[in-house]
C-alpha cells in the first residue's frame, strides 16, 4: 500500500484498515510458528503499512493542532 494512497483515505477507512492488517499479522505469525508460512516476507509487509498508516494518522493529529 502506497503512502498516496492512504492520504486519499478517511481517517476512519485507515482505522479499519488498521484493524485488518493487524488481524492478518497475528493469523501470519500463528502460520509461522506453526510452520505453514508461504510467504514470510508478507509479515514485513503487513508491519510497514501499519506504520505508514499510523505515520498519517498521526500527521493528520498533527495538523489539527
Amino acid at each position: 500500500m502506497k503512502v498516496k494512497e492512504i492520504r486519499e483515505m478517511t481517517t476512519e477507512d485507515i482505522n479499519k484498515k488498521i484493524v485488518e492488517m493487524k488481524q492478518e499479522l497475528f493469523n501470519l505469525k500463528f502460520q509461522q510458528s506453526t510452520g505453514m508460512l508461504e510467504k514470510p516476507s508478507r509479515i514485513r509487509e503487513l508491519r510497514h503499512d501499519v506504520a505508514r498508516c499510523k505515520t498519517v494518522l498521526r500527521e493528520r493529529e498533527m495538523e489539527v493542532k
